[in-house]
């Protein structure tokens, strides 16, 4: 018995390392030869390419568990928001505002995204790109793309769209590196955002995110044409405005969009400053502890979702904005 016992157990630790081998060459993976057939269908992508790029990409189940355990899903929001809402991230932005003021009066000029929204969303992604990840993106993608339990679909494209950024951008797929979901430069885009909608804003012949000028251009243009040319970011309407009173229960709250008329809600609950009637409007409820937060949220707050879909990272940046702006236009001395 104990003979059988331990013939059994070096058994099973050989398929185990067998599989692990295998999984490690991401040429093998099972999903592989789909994303070969389509690339090389589709795109005109040599297959030998592909498999050699592949048979490179390591293996790391950890950046799964980095995405599935991200701040925005695990923290509450007194400790999400002290993360980013500190004195030298405040200061920073203001430093990194006044270093970029130009390029950021032309973006709030042409793209009509304020400079203190984008300077509080580069503060949030990368701390003005001082951190714009480790991790190579083939290796991020590769794993998530053909291994994330729930979200496999949304990484699998991903992992197409940086083959053909690759190309575009003349890189070899095994150089870029970025945060452990795929994301790239100073703008943390993805790389389907990278090809639809950074810019080259310096105008020196190169869209990279890794240059604050085109950084700071590609979010002001994502914020307004991520739907469509002029359809994200308006101009004159607020984030959030607070909001008093009480809704009745079953009132969606904290959902990915708006889902009302102003009109409509302002029978519960009242703006401060006041919006008008058409104005669309989703309502938000934040635990600070003993009171909760309550704000109506525009359609330019789901703007910010739409660069990451979370209620959380949204209000922070909206939060962010506000404390650099007002430290950056304060009267000196």
């Amino acid at each position: 018995m104990q003979l059988n016992h331990y013939r059994d157990l070096l058994l099973a630790m050989s398929l185990s390392l067998t599989t692990a081998l295998s999984w490690a060459d991401y040429s093998q993976h099972p999903r592989a030869q789909r994303l070969i057939n389509e690339l090389a269908t589709e795109h005109g992508f040599a297959a030998e390419y592909l498999r050699a790029a592949l048979r490179g990409a390591q293996r790391n189940p950890k950046l799964i568990q980095a995405e599935q355990q991200s701040a925005e899903k695990t923290r509450t929001w007194p400790d999400y928001l002290s993360i980013f809402l500190e004195p030298a991230r405040v200061a920073a932005g203001v430093d990194f505002w006044a270093a970029h003021a130009q390029p950021l009066e032309q973006a709030a000029t042409y793209y009509g995204v304020p400079a203190e929204i984008i300077v509080a969303i580069l503060g949030v992604e990368t701390r003005y790109g001082g951190y714009t990840g480790p991790h190579r993106v083939l290796d991020s993608l590769a794993t998530q793309g053909f291994e994330h339990p729930t979200r496999q679909a949304f990484f699998y494209n991903e992992l197409k769209e940086f083959f053909l950024l690759c190309r575009e951008q003349n890189w070899a797929p095994g150089d870029p590196k970025g945060s452990y979901a795929g994301a790239l430069g100073w703008a943390q885009f993805m790389p389907s955002n990278y090809r639809r909608l950074a810019v080259d804003f310096d105008r020196d012949g190169l869209t990279d995110l890794w240059d604050p000028v085109d950084a700071i251009g590609s979010i002001a243009r994502y914020l307004r044409d991520f739907r469509g040319p002029g359809r994200g970011w308006q101009p004159e309407l607020p984030v959030l405005v607070a909001a008093l009173g009480d809704p009745p229960p079953d009132w969606p709250v904290n959902s990915t969009r708006p889902h009302a008329e102003y009109a409509q809600i302002s029978r519960f609950v009242t703006a401060i400053p006041g919006l008008p009637a058409s104005t669309r409007v989703g309502l938000l409820e934040l635990s600070s502890g003993a009171q909760n937060e309550r704000w109506l949220a525009t359609d330019n707050f789901y703007a910010l979702m739409a660069y990451n879909p979370r209620v959380f990272y949204a209000t922070a940046v909206y939060r962010l904005s506000r404390a650099i702006a007002d430290h950056y236009r304060q009267p000196q001395p």
